[in-house]
C-alpha cells in the first residue's frame, strides 16, 4: 500500500456509473474538461479514443480508469484533491455518461499541508 494521498478519487456512485458504462462500451477513460460546452465535467470516452496531448497530466485512475488533465487545468487544480461524483442529469454532449440519466461530477477538495506533502506523483 502506498503512503501518498492520491489526486483523484471517486465516489461509490461515480464507480458504480464506470462499471455500468463499460459494461456497454469496454474499458474507459476520462479527461476533465475545462472547455465551454461542458464547463468542468469530467469527459468519459472509449479507452484509446480521445487523444492526449504531449503536455497532458495523468492525475491517476478511477476504477481502473486513467484520469487526465491539460496542464492548463493542472495548474489551477494541483492544490486539490479531486472527488468524481456521479449524479442525476445529462452528461457531456461528447462523454459516455451521456443518456445515462446520470453524469459525472467533479468536486474538489484543498489539500492539508500534510497532504500537499504526500500528494501522489504526476505523469506528464
Amino acid at each position: 500500500m502506498s503512503d501518498y494521498v492520491e489526486r483523484v478519487i471517486a465516489t461509490p456512485a461515480a464507480l458504480a456509473l464506470i462499471a455500468q458504462i463499460e459494461k456497454r462500451h469496454g474499458k474507459v477513460m476520462f479527461h476533465q474538461s475545462g472547455g465551454c460546452c461542458d464547463g468542468s465535467s469530467p469527459m468519459c470516452y472509449p479507452d484509446g479514443e480521445f487523444i492526449i496531448g504531449d503536455r497532458d497530466v495523468k492525475m491517476g485512475s478511477i476504477g481502473g480508469a486513467a484520469f487526465y488533465m491539460a496542464p492548463s487545468q493542472f495548474d489551477y487544480w494541483q492544490h486539490t484533491q479531486l472527488i468524481i461524483d456521479a449524479i442525476p442529469g445529462r452528461g457531456g454532449m461528447f462523454s459516455l455518461d451521456n443518456g445515462t440519466e446520470q453524469r459525472f461530477l467533479t468536486r474538489s477538495r484543498v489539500f492539508t499541508e500534510e497532504e500537499h506533502a504526500r500528494r501522489a506523483p504526476i505523469e506528464l
